[in-house]
């Protein structure tokens, strides 16, 4: 079985020869929102590293360098009125930056492993900007929902653009759609499905539309919670969330989302057994792991980005466990 017959099998829940693993970290962690040709070769040079040594069973396409959503009116916000001259700006170069980075890398993967490109939510994009400009977005939302949701629609209208491309013209199998709470907690769930999640339905039927693969991200970073409820019914084909933040099993997502693809299990910080952990420790929890979820619509992963200088070996041991694994079940069915 090829590498991306593995992948699409267990997206598609079907009984894979073992389960796949999926890990990634950023090429230039430090240079995440700086769109210069120095970051753009870091990148590429990331990616061929990381594809010829650890030789992924498929890879999620960092998009480090293109965190900023260039709509300089995002800028100029100060208050929630000023959210009503944020207007869909079709940035072509940005997005022609992406397809370019995307199709460069179909060369190195050489189209043996299903590659998916890292988007962000409309409300992440402004998020990230906001905070810059220390604008509370929890603040905004609370005093006028209405003015935010109509901006984060028009900005969705960009961003779906860019899941189009990357995808149909950047030759990516599907997008990483990253999206998560907004982290305040007098934002509730209903106002969240009535002010945010249109524009991010909007890019996810996007690239559904030119996809029937795409991973939707909920993001744990740095200790972020969620409730994973709030995307019960996204129309996403796996689903990827930070289980050690969350302490939520891989087998109650799997409840949770119908029962669709689960990527995650491993804690992705410097503290956990992935990063530190010995070649047991590592093979204890992977079967510990997939003791509680199964083998079918599972891929082994982290809650997040691993740290950039994790050994790749410790990687290797998951999946080699998870392969020893789907052995001993075989021998054990004979």
């Amino acid at each position: 079985m090829g590498k991306r017959e593995l992948i699409f099998d267990a997206f598609d829940n079907k009984e894979t020869e073992r389960v796949p693993v999926g890990f990634w970290y950023h090429y230039q962690p430090h240079n995440l929102n700086i769109d210069n040709p120095h970051v753009l070769a870091g990148n590429l040079r990331g990616h061929e590293r990381f594809f010829n040594e650890f030789e992924p069973d498929f890879i999620k396409i960092m998009s480090d360098g293109y965190f900023i959503y260039p709509n300089s009116a995002i800028r100029n916000v100060k208050k929630v009125e000023d959210l009503e001259r944020v207007h869909s700006i079709e940035p072509k170069e940005w997005i022609e930056k992406q397809v370019n980075l995307v199709r460069k890398l179909q060369v190195t993967f050489r189209h043996e492993i299903a590659s998916f490109y890292n988007v962000f939510a409309p409300a992440t994009y402004l998020k990230l900007q906001l905070q810059s400009e220390g604008v509370s977005f929890g603040e905004l939302l609370d005093e006028n929902p209405e003015i935010v949701r109509d901006a984060l629609n028009r900005i969705a209208e960009d961003i779906a653009i860019l899941a189009r491309a990357v995808i149909e013209d950047g030759g990516a199998d599907g997008i990483y759609f990253s999206l998560q709470n907004i982290q305040d907690s007098s934002i509730t769930k209903e106002q969240y499905l009535e002010y945010i999640a249109p524009s991010e339905l909007k890019v996810l039927e996007a690239a559904n539309e030119v996809s029937d693969y795409n991973i939707l991200h909920i993001c744990g970073y740095e200790g972020a919670t969620n409730d994973l409820t709030v995307y019960e019914n996204y129309p996403a084909k796996a689903i990827n969330y930070a289980a050690v933040v969350e302490g939520i099993p891989l087998s109650e997502a799997k409840k949770i989302f119908g029962g669709r693809a689960i990527i995650g299990g491993f804690a992705n910080t410097d503290e956990g057994v992935l990063y530190k952990g010995s070649k047991e420790e590592i093979e204890t929890e992977t079967r510990r792991i997939l003791d509680d979820a199964g083998t079918r619509g599972i891929i082994l992963g982290a809650d997040c980005t691993v740290p950039s200088d994790i050994d790749f070996e410790h990687l290797n041991w998951v999946r080699e466990a998870a392969r020893e694994y789907a052995e001993e079940r075989v021998e054990l069915a004979v």
